[in-house]
């Protein structure tokens, strides 16, 4: 039977009290989140390239802490590090020249990663190799992207499930999902940013995604649902109900497929994760 694990992009959140969380004043947030959800993305990890010789990874009293706070059927689904995933260090302005990351794709620092997060093994339910927008000058094709990360995966602890998160438009396409099968990697389908609909890249390539997916619910212009929600995601502020019942949809399909799903949502998608998460619990019958 295939598995369904529903959860949000991250969770301490203060203004998801009565939603989420008690009103006691000093709480464990994950471990109030673990009684209500099944699984949660940890964002926090991919923010750490802070200079050429400054990379932040896990430390063990955190991912500690995590596996403490959660019960042992409970599964994180992670981000890699973008260190590993940046070509080249962010720019302030568009008018300064671009800096090789010297750390992309290295393999020594993603050993050192897994190493940290070793504790986390059997709880991991998927990690997740995040792309930027890729222009022509940080990569020259899709061909040259996939031949450079084909080459550091073959050399990667392959006992870790990964899955690929890309925003390149155009390279959603034969190549890349045939990419992905020889390599063992699953596809993480982004709705928002700017990426097509998912449930029709999802229909074009329904044969090739196979034992297991993550769906992320993330929206479109972050800007503007933080201005209108002032921060505080704890009510709908973007009702997306019609793109939600074609997500169930979806859903419904890759279960009956046999289909492993992670469907991790973000606050930004409509104005609060857990509303969200009930609106599609419902779709879904749960």
């Amino acid at each position: 039977m295939a598995e369904l694990y529903i959860g949000a992009c991250s969770w301490k959140y203060p203004s998801w009290r009565g939603l989420v969380y008690s009103d006691k004043k000093d709480i464990n947030f994950l471990e109030e989140y673990a009684r209500h959800y099944r699984s949660v993305e940890i964002d926090q990890w991919f923010w750490s390239l802070f200079g050429a010789d400054k990379v932040s990874l896990p430390r063990a009293e955190v991912v500690q802490e995590y596996l403490a706070s959660a019960p042992q059927n409970f599964r994180f689904t992670i981000k890699i590090p973008n260190s590993v995933t940046l070509t080249h260090f962010y720019r302030q302005n568009k008018n300064e020249p671009l800096l090789d990351n010297p750390h992309f794709l290295s393999q020594p620092l993603f050993s050192e990663f897994l190493a940290s997060i070793a504790p986390m093994q059997s709880q991991t339910g998927m990690l997740m190799f995040q792309f930027e927008y890729l222009n022509k000058q940080k990569m020259p094709s899709q061909y040259e992207f996939q031949k450079r990360f084909g080459d550091f995966i073959s050399r990667c602890d392959r006992s870790w499930p990964y899955g690929m998160e890309i925003r390149n438009p155009w390279y959603l396409n034969r190549a890349y999902f045939d990419f992905l099968d020889r390599n063992n990697l699953s596809h993480v389908f982004l709705q928002g940013y700017y990426m097509p609909d998912i449930v029709e890249i999802y229909n074009k390539f329904r044969n090739q995604i196979q034992n297991t997916t993550v769906i992320r619910l993330h929206g479109g212009d972050r800007k503007e649902i933080e201005e209108k929600s002032g921060e505080q995601w704890n009510r709908i502020w973007e009702d997306k109900g019609d793109e939600l019942r074609s997500v169930a949809d979806m859903i419904k399909d890759l279960q009956a497929r046999g289909v492993n799903v992670y469907l991790n949502v973000n606050n930004h998608y409509e104005g609060s994760a857990p509303l969200t998460i009930q609106r599609i619990g419902q779709l879904l019958g749960l």
